[in-house]
């Protein structure tokens, strides 16, 4: 018998690459064939999809809950206006307050850590509404009322050019940062983690660490499409709005319907949540009722999400983020899965 070999999946990996390298320049080249109604629509698809994909990489592979990730959005949202307002560049500004926004993470992992399960997924929420009456007390920052930046590229068709490609490129870091992440040995620990936290920590893995890692970049994810959805608005319409409970409601429904624990499933659920949302906004109170029906029809028929059905029962994956071992044969054939 040969030597185990694990198999990485790179060839695959490289053939996703390219694809995705392609698509990516179709859609920076788009919008000078498309309307500003037409890309200012695609800009909240980019932030949607990087919405989900961050939400899916915390709970989906870390196993944390969240239902307060609006923090970093409203955090994200407000910080522009104060690098802002230090005379940055809007755009350089939208970066700088992620980053920074990202740094806070940090210290607030250590006090959400101590929470496990329903407790944290609760504590989360309680985050955000602390950082929300904190903001409030800014007079600097609107306090209740809301604010428009005030340093801004005046020209309204290169501002919503600008706002598009932050955004197109927010949804792009988020995504290569999800698979490269899940593809190393951070990857394989998040996945051990979620399935037993007490055996992975028994393996030697720095679990709090990794969990740490996920929970800062998420973190930071969000605090980027904040930033967007304040570049997009000029400015934030309210404290309330900002950091809305609705935003983590949103995300659970996009992972769920796409697939949770899938590369894929996040931005198809992105995809068919913007689609309903573009169609069906209008119907007020009745689109909410079909957004819950659908969810709870997915949930029973389709438990593991549409495209965590498709691969299961196809063996399709689009981005391959697994190992394989492969054991050779004792007659000398060639190795197998």
């Amino acid at each position: 018998m040969g030597p185990i070999r694990v198999n990485h999946n790179r060839r695959r990996m490289m053939i996703a690459v390219g694809g995705a390298l392609a698509l990516l320049l179709f859609l920076v080249v788009a919008p000078m064939g498309l309307s500003p109604a037409t890309t200012s629509a695609w800009i909240k698809l980019f932030y949607l999809i990087a919405l989900a994909t961050a939400w899916n990489l915390l709970a989906g592979y870390a196993g944390m809950v969240s239902v307060g990730q609006q923090a970093y959005i409203g955090l994200g949202a407000y910080g522009v206006f104060v690098v802002n307002d230090w005379g940055v560049n809007p755009y350089l500004s939208a970066v700088i307050a992620a980053v920074i926004v990202g740094a806070l993470a940090l210290p607030i992992s250590v006090v959400a850590f101590r929470l496990r399960g329903g407790y944290f997924a609760i504590g989360t929420w309680v985050i955000a509404e602390a950082a929300r009456q904190i903001v409030v007390r800014f007079e600097s920052l609107g306090a209740g009322r809301g604010r428009s930046l005030t340093t801004y590229t005046e020209d309204p068709t290169l501002r919503n050019l600008f706002t598009y490609w932050l955004a197109l490129g927010v949804a792009a870091v988020v995504i290569a940062m999800t698979v490269r992440l899940l593809r190393s040995r951070t990857g394989v620990a998040l996945q051990a983690i979620r399935d037993n936290e007490v055996a992975a920590r028994a393996l030697g893995i720095r679990v709090n660490t990794t969990k740490r890692i996920v929970f800062v970049c998420a973190a930071l994810a969000a605090a980027l499409v904040g930033a967007v959805i304040c570049l997009q608005a000029i400015g934030v319409a309210s404290p309330g709005q900002i950091f809305g409970v609705n935003y983590s409601a949103f995300m659970i429904f996009m992972v769920l319907i796409g697939g949770i624990g899938t590369v894929e499933g996040p931005v198809l659920g992105a995809v068919i949540y913007f689609v309903m949302d573009f169609y069906f906004s209008q119907l007020g109170l009745w689109y909410l009722v079909v957004l819950g029906l659908l969810a709870i029809l997915v949930t029973l028929f389709l438990p593991k999400g549409i495209w965590g059905e498709i691969s299961a029962r196809f063996s399709l994956t689009l981005f391959p983020i697994t190992r394989h071992v492969e054991i050779p044969a004792d007659d000398g054939d060639p190795a197998t899965p």
